[in-house]
C-alpha cells in the first residue's frame, strides 16, 4: 500500500496520530528553500520539525533522518548537530550514523559538502546483533530521480534495514519529494505513506516504482 497526502508535512503530523508499527524517515528541507527567512529562524525551525518526527515515531520504531549540510555566508551549518539535540530533547538514542558520499572521494566541493548524513534513532530499540551492522560510509549515492533525490543506494541500505532489524511494517516520509524512498519501501513489502506539499511532486510520488533485480527506478 502507497498514499501520498498533498499537504504540508508538519500540519500533517501534528492532525494525525502515531501509526502502529511505523518508522518515519525525513529529508527536511534547508534554508534555501524558503524565502525572507534568517539563518537563527531557520535553524529554530529544523529543530522543532525534527522533534515532532521523533515525536510521532512509535517507542520501537525507528526515526531516520537523510541531511546534507549546508554552508551560509562562510559559516558550516551541520544539520547532524541539530538533529541530535532534537532527539536528546525528546528522549531518543542514536543507534548509527553513516555517511554517504555525494562526489567520488579526494574532490573539493564549495556550496555543499560532499557527503550527505543518514541517522537511525529510537526510544526503545537498540542493536545489540554485530554481525548485521553495516558499513558507515557508503561509497555512492546511486540512481536518482531528481537533484534533491536521496539517491537510490542510500533509499536500499534504509529499507533493508528497516525489514531486517526492525518490527516496521509502514514507512512514513514527511517532505517526501518524488517518492523514491517510498517506491523501495513498497519493493521491500512495505507499506508507505508520503506526504508532500508540491502537487507536481506528490503525483510523481505515486507514480514512482523501483525494480530491486535491475535497481532502477520507473514510472508506474
Amino acid at each position: 500500500m502507497r498514499t501520498v497526502f498533498c499537504d504540508d508535512a508538519i500540519s500533517w503530523l501534528n492532525n494525525n496520530h502515531i501509526v502502529e508499527n511505523c518508522s518515519l524517515i525525513a529529508s527536511m528541507p534547508d534554508i534555501s528553500e524558503f524565502t525572507n527567512t534568517s539563518l537563527n529562524k531557520w535553524k529554530e525551525w529544523f529543530f522543532e520539525t525534527a522533534k515532532l518526527v521523533l515525536d510521532k515515531t512509535p517507542e520501537n520504531g525507528v526515526s531516520i533522518f537523510f541531511q546534507s549540510d549546508i554552508k551560509v555566508e562562510g559559516v558550516w551549518v551541520d544539520k547532524s548537530y541539530i538533529v541530535q539535540k532534537a532527539a536528546e530533547a525528546v528522549g531518543s538514542e542514536l543507534l548509527w550514523h553513516k555517511i554517504i558520499c555525494r562526489v567520488t572521494p579526494g574532490i573539493a566541493t564549495f556550496g555543499r559538502p560532499a557527503y550527505s548524513h543518514i541517522l537511525c534513532f529510537s526510544k526503545n530499540l537498540r542493536l545489540k546483533d554485530l554481525s548485521k551492522c553495516t558499513p558507515d560510509v557508503i561509497p555512492d549515492l546511486g540512481d536518482k530521480t531528481w537533484e534533491r533525490g536521496m539517491g537510490l543506494e542510500a533509499c536500499l541500505m534504509i529499507g533493508k534495514f528497516l525489514v531486517e532489524q526492525t518490527t516496521t511494517q509502514t514507512l512514513i516520509h514527511p517532505f517526501c519529494g518524488q517518492g523514491s524512498m517510498l517506491a523501495v519501501a513498497n519493493a521491500f513489502g512495505l507499506n508507505a505513506i508520503g506526504i508532500e506539499r508540491s502537487p507536481k511532486r506528490a503525483d510523481l510520488a505515486r507514480e514512482l516504482s523501483l525494480s530491486l533485480k535491475e535497481k532502477k527506478f520507473f514510472k508506474l
